[in-house]
């Protein structure tokens, strides 16, 4: 059954930071991610993220499940902002690392008439003047396979980036909200002025004056940066779905991204991964985890009015219903409701519930543990036909936090996780841990925000003991890949 598939500070910085204890590997199960059983090349060989610049031994060596090695930034890397960054690897739920990140600095250019799309590269064109600077942070946390997150890492920051290209001229202008039509080549629009234009003969007579008719709803720019990110992951999405009758492109995966443009950070979450600023040792969530609780009443809906056999029950139960209890009335709650009400059992209440289990080992349909990211176009429900992407979206949320109306201290950050870190932590644990480290280590210091990463990253990991990983207070660590940003928010005025 297909799930979620994912089922001591060091002066060496640069590279990895070996566990104290080495095991033998563990058995790994399925089948090789860095390609598919169809015969089909993989769309991107299997890689680690680039700015980690990992030998081939350092790789292989970071893919050790029983020392779980960390992985960190070089002490000579240099990323936009002095990002920090650390990553380890599962305690044997999969066979490779399934999570990626992306941490780029790119530039928009406004289209020529000539141009049909912005160049790949700013060396393209040699220069930057004119160009509008857009940081772009991403999180990947792939499942049943690592393609559709590798994939994601790869391309996604340059769709966006090029969707931007396009409406570059209308972004420079923060206080201009975007004209509502624009023409081929991206110049506004205008309609015809006449009242009424777009009515005739007699309707024209009596609406002429109709303040409705001739009203236009004011679009914000942000409105606009936000439209383009959300449409960006589905084409994200399409170009998956697409490219899979070309390349194997395994599994699916949670898309957790970040982006600086022009004063704002726009975070856009599309599964359970999350982002938390930390301001003035306040905790500021910039995301909300999508998963089949979180979820149910829209996935309710969806059951309802799409067919799926003699399966599943759109209704909710506090458990399984056994068939001595046909007509007995028990709690339950469909797609309209928050809280619960009684009804009398009958026959269709026997079905396989939508989502089954609770917390962390929830699943639709008894298969997929979130319910947004991008991929998962083959999945399908164990031995059967239905497929699952129907109930799955790739639509994320994005949150808008204008960073340059405040003013943040060398400790004031934004932390971004696959859920790895999140599972055995909570955000103001993380919050502490990171303001207590920072606190520690001098501002000027360039490593410190990957060395607060580190830690962050070591503490939900734990220790490996007999028992296997324990945190320090003997409950078990995370056992799941582990990605952790640390970006310091002081530094937007000075990218690199």
């Amino acid at each position: 059954m297909i799930s979620k598939v994912k089922n001591a500070m060091s002066s060496l910085v640069g590279g990895i930071i070996p566990h104290g204890h080495h095991h033998h590997q563990q058995q790994q199960h399925g089948t090789a991610q860095n390609g598919g059983t169809d015969g089909l090349p993989p769309r991107f060989p299997y890689s680690r993220p680039e700015f980690l610049d990992l030998t081939p031994e350092l790789l292989q060596y970071s893919t050790e499940h029983a020392s779980r090695p960390v992985i960190a930034l070089k002490r000579d890397s240099r990323l936009p902002w002095r990002t920090g960054y650390a990553e380890v690897i599962n305690a044997g739920k999969s066979m490779l690392n399934e999570d990626q990140a992306s941490c780029e600095l790119l530039y928009i250019r406004k289209m020529s008439s000539k141009q049909q799309r912005c160049s790949m590269l700013l060396e393209d064109s040699g220069t930057n003047a004119g160009c509008i600077p857009m940081h772009f942070w991403g999180v990947f946390d792939g499942h049943a396979g690592s393609g559709a997150a590798l994939m994601a890492s790869k391309l996604l920051q340059l769709i966006i980036r090029d969707r931007l290209c396009d409406v570059a001229h209308l972004l420079e202008n923060q206080n201009n909200p975007p004209p509502i039509c624009l023409t081929k080549n991206g110049s506004p629009f205008q309609a015809e002025a006449k009242k009424g234009a777009c009515l005739d003969g007699e309707e024209q007579d009596g609406l002429l004056d109709e303040p409705r008719f001739h009203m236009e709803k004011d679009i914000s720019v942000e409105s606009l940066v936000m439209g383009i990110i959300e449409t960006a992951f589905r084409q994200m999405d399409d170009l998956i779905e697409k490219e899979k009758e070309s390349y194997s492109i395994s599994g699916g995966c949670c898309a957790l991204i970040v982006i600086h443009l022009l004063g704002k950070l726009y975070v856009a979450n599309a599964g359970d991964s999350r982002a938390i600023i930390v301001r003035n040792s306040e905790v500021i969530p910039m995301s909300y985890e999508f998963t089949p609780e979180s979820e149910r009443q829209r996935l309710q809906y969806l059951v309802r009015h799409l067919l799926l056999g003699n399966e599943f029950t759109h209704i909710e139960f506090p458990r399984r219903i056994q068939h001595s209890e046909l007509g007995k009335k028990m709690l339950f709650r469909d797609h309209t409701m928050t809280g619960w009400a009684y009804k009398t059992i009958v026959e269709d209440d026997l079905k396989f519930p939508l989502i089954y289990g609770e917390g962390k080992k929830a699943r639709v349909m008894a298969t997929i543990g979130v319910t947004r990211g991008l991929g998962d176009h083959d999945l399908k429900v164990y031995n059967s036909n239905i497929h699952i992407k129907p109930f799955l979206s790739c639509c994320p949320e994005v949150k808008v936090y204008k960073i340059s109306e405040h003013k943040h201290g060398s400790d004031d950050v934004l932390i971004m996780g696959s859920d790895g870190l999140w599972d055995v932590t909570t955000d103001r644990d993380v919050a502490d841990a990171v303001s207590t480290f920072l606190s520690s280590r001098e501002p000027n210091d360039l490593l410190r925000y990957t060395l607060a990463a580190q830690d962050l990253l070591m503490g939900s990991r734990g220790v490996l003991k007999e028992r296997g990983w324990r945190l320090p207070n003997e409950r078990l660590g995370s056992g799941d890949d582990i990605t952790v940003f640390v970006i310091p928010l002081a530094f937007h005025s000075q990218p690199n």
